[in-house]
């Protein structure tokens, strides 16, 4: 009788044991068969542009700090370029001059430089009449074997000079009389254009001591202090066009099938408190071999790309923030 009982009592361990094995198992396949999910983490990021000068120049004030919204035509930063300055002036005084010789090309002489180009052309005339006296008196003397052959040189360079001087002092008078020609009247014309050129290139790195915003935005970074030594084109601020806000995801192949170009998704924003944007995709492009997952198995299985997908916020996304974490649940 105890022996019955005794197997009686192992049979019914025994049940159960069997029994929690089928429960287990039940549970563990329903598990099993349910789809899993895998998620994608993207982040925001946001157009932005740079802001510097194209002089060398030291930073006098700052009108904005980080964090201000800023509307295109603010003034952002002064700057104070002394170098650029001096130019203004040489480039002014450059101008005046070329103005002045122009002026003097297009109306002519004066009534008092004609006077005067007349004047030295008498004086140079007078001097060839003396030369050429002296010159035929020397040369009587030098053919009757008086004065040696030397003076009798000298007194022909200083004749054949004396003409020279006097048709110089005539082309300078006539010239006076006459006018400039019109090609000399045209090169100074040029001068005057050429020097009006390098004052509008100064103004302009003038104009650049006064930086202002370009576009709608907001100072995202400011790298020098006021009071510093920029070069040229050395940056001086980051203005991030807030309105202009994407969202990048590094997307294995196998799951694109919901990134399509013009493909419309849901993600959450863990720091909004799991907020929900509708985003669209814009861009899709292969990142590379180098982004290849690599095939573990030696059948049925393939090296799978990876692509970068660009998704812009369907209505806006208030909150969302560059480089805030954007997540996309996938079910498989």
């Amino acid at each position: 009788m105890a022996k019955m009982t005794k197997e009686r009592k192992n049979l019914s361990i025994g049940l159960l044991i069997f029994t929690a094995v089928i429960i287990a198992t039940a549970v563990m396949g329903i598990i099993l068969l349910q789809p899993s999910t895998e998620y994608i983490e993207g982040q925001a990021d946001v157009e932005e542009y740079r802001v510097s000068s194209k002089v060398p120049s030291r930073i006098v004030r700052f009108l904005v700090e980080e964090g201000d919204t800023v509307h295109a035509g603010d003034t952002l930063v002064i700057l104070n370029a002394p170098d650029v300055e001096a130019k203004l002036q040489q480039a002014q005084a450059a101008e005046a001059a070329a103005q002045a010789q122009s002026d003097e090309a297009r109306n002519g002489a004066r009534k008092e430089q004609i006077q005067g180009a007349y004047s030295m052309w008498q004086k140079a005339k007078a001097g060839v009449e003396i030369a050429q006296k002296t010159y035929t008196r020397i040369k009587n003397l030098y053919e009757q074997g008086v004065v040696a052959a030397q003076k009798f040189d000298e007194a022909t360079a200083q004749r054949d000079a004396a003409i020279a001087t006097e048709k110089a002092a005539r082309s300078q008078y006539d010239m006076a009389v006459n006018g400039a020609r019109r090609e000399d009247k045209a090169a100074a014309e040029a001068l005057v254009n050429r020097a009006k050129g390098a004052i509008n290139e100064v103004q302009s790195y003038i104009n650049e001591t006064v930086l202002t915003a370009q576009a709608d935005g907001e100072v995202t970074e400011i790298f020098p202090k006021a009071g510093e030594l920029v070069g040229s084109g050395a940056p001086i601020m980051n203005i991030s066009i807030m309105g202009k806000m994407w969202v990048s995801f590094n997307v294995r192949e196998d799951l694109l099938k919901d990134f399509g170009n013009g493909k419309t998704f849901t993600a959450t924003v863990p720091a909004l408190g799991g907020k929900e944007i509708p985003l669209r995709t814009y861009y899709m492009k292969d990142v590379g071999s180098y982004a290849a997952w690599k095939a573990t198995k030696t059948t049925g299985s393939y090296d799978m790309k990876t692509f970068q997908i660009k998704a812009r916020p369907v209505d806006g996304a208030d909150g969302l923030r560059p480089g805030m974490s954007v997540i996309f649940p996938i079910k498989r």
